[in-house]
């Protein structure tokens, strides 16, 4: 029994991974990664440039440059990883400006004095301003217009001062029960979206697609007949969700190890580079590695890690378990793909619920759901790195998760036994029906 059940999930694996199709997609999928990870590179290498200094030179004939230039200066630093500027004052003639911008980013802005509108402003490009640039001098020169206004008023240093500043606002939060990493939390939030639902969602549709797609295969070239003939459906229904389980298991490695050299590239390509995005990107990764030390998500990881892998885990194998006996009932893929419809429809909710978690926090309806098998891998992970249910219900909810499994598997494979030599869909309910019943 374990031989036969060894040589099919052998053979089953063999099959599914020594195919062209795996290899292409997953070269492409290391190159998407890599592209995607490095994608300032790739630009910078097509001819973008995300450190290029875009110069603004001002022919100021106003006396309004140093006002002009703080403004500017306070306005784009705030949106540091859109662009880089550089404001400088100049007194060369404009047409030698031109001359000097041609074919480039660069801006000559020219301030003049106005006895009505008090200043007025031209803005000379190569080519059309860009959004941004383009905001950030109508801001500028605004601010440098109600500065002269109030200069003209009449009114003192003290008083400009005063009605230009900020309003001082002082936030008290009278909550006592308030999670002080709460902002930090949403941050962690948005990245375990990102790294375990995203990912999860995909590969238990891979598991889904490639169970019903072998199954109905066999069935279709009659290969079923001959294979049950030499072992029992019990042996072949276990053979199918465990190599079927290894494959995608095999899969989210090899996407772990593909990020892993995604970012070694990263890392290798940008130890030539100071400052810029490459620097950013590192920092942004400190700061979030930082958040999560902070909000307690890391501490709390190391403890759950082992009832996640536990229940990510049982949840394919639950998946691929519904996935074969739905197959087995079927004659083909169109309709096995019209069948596992409610199987996507369960998944797609725990996929929405997981995402939303973070928005309704305490709710008792997403901590009743986070117990529920099939959508609790989804859920369950998300709401406890979040600190929304303790370690003990991520334990029951993997407890759960595995015993729905076991009795699904217990009742599938009389359904299997049924269907996977059926080649008729006339009284397929009630003979389905009346394997259940049978012991």
């Amino acid at each position: 029994m374990k031989t036969k059940l060894k040589f099919l999930i052998k053979q089953s694996l063999k099959k599914k991974l020594d195919t062209k199709w795996f290899k292409i997609a997953n070269v492409i999928i290391l190159v998407l990664l890599i592209g995607v990870v490095n994608i300032d590179r790739v630009i910078s290498f097509f001819g973008g440039d995300f450190e290029n200094v875009t110069k603004i030179y001002v022919v100021d004939e106003a006396d309004a440059f140093d006002l002009f230039k703080t403004n500017f200066e306070s306005y784009s630093s705030s949106l540091e990883d859109l662009g880089n500027y550089e404001v400088e004052k100049t007194d060369k003639s404009l047409e030698d400006l031109k001359e000097e911008i041609k074919e480039n980013e660069d801006i000559v802005l020219q301030i003049k004095k106005n006895d009505i509108q008090y200043i007025e402003a031209n803005v000379i490009s190569f080519d059309p301003v860009g959004t941004i640039p383009d905001q950030l001098l109508q801001m500028s020169l605004n601010n440098v217009k109600s500065m002269y206004v109030l200069n003209s008023s009449g009114m003192s240093e003290e008083e400009i001062a005063a009605l230009t500043s900020s309003v001082v606002v002082t936030k008290t939060v009278t909550n006592p029960d308030l999670d002080e990493n709460a902002e930090g939390k949403d941050i962690v939030s948005s990245g375990l979206i990102i790294v375990l639902i995203v990912p999860f969602f995909l590969l238990i549709t891979m598991l889904t697609q490639m169970i019903g797609a072998e199954i109905n295969d066999e069935k279709a070239t009659r290969g079923m007949e001959i294979i049950i003939s030499n072992v029992s459906p019990k042996i072949h229904f276990l053979s199918k969700i465990i190599s079927s389980t290894l494959f995608v298991i095999t899969q989210a490695l090899l996407l772990i190890g593909y990020a892993i050299v995604a970012l070694l590239i990263r890392k290798v390509l940008s130890v030539s580079a100071a400052g810029g995005v490459s620097s950013e990107v590192s920092g942004f990764l400190a700061d979030t590695l930082e958040t999560v030390k902070n909000t307690g998500v890391l501490d709390l990881l190391l403890k759950g890690a082992p009832f996640i892998i536990f229940l990510f885990l049982f949840s394919f194998l639950a998946y691929a378990i519904v996935a074969g006996v739905l197959a087995s009932m079927t004659t083909n893929i169109e309709d096995y793909q019209q069948l596992q419809t409610p199987l996507m429809i369960i998944l797609l909710i725990g996929y929405y619920i997981a995402i939303m978690a973070s928005a309704f926090e305490g709710a008792l309806f997403v901590k009743i759901v986070s117990y529920i098998p099939m959508i609790s891998f989804l859920v369950s992970p998300v709401i406890y790195l979040l600190g929304q249910i303790s370690l003990w219900e991520l334990v029951i909810s993997t407890i759960v998760c595995g015993g729905a499994t076991y009795l699904l598997f217990h009742f599938g494979l009389r359904i299997y036994k049924v269907g996977i030599l059926n080649y008729s869909s006339q009284d397929l309910w009630k003979k389905i029906f009346k394997s259940i019943k049978e012991k």
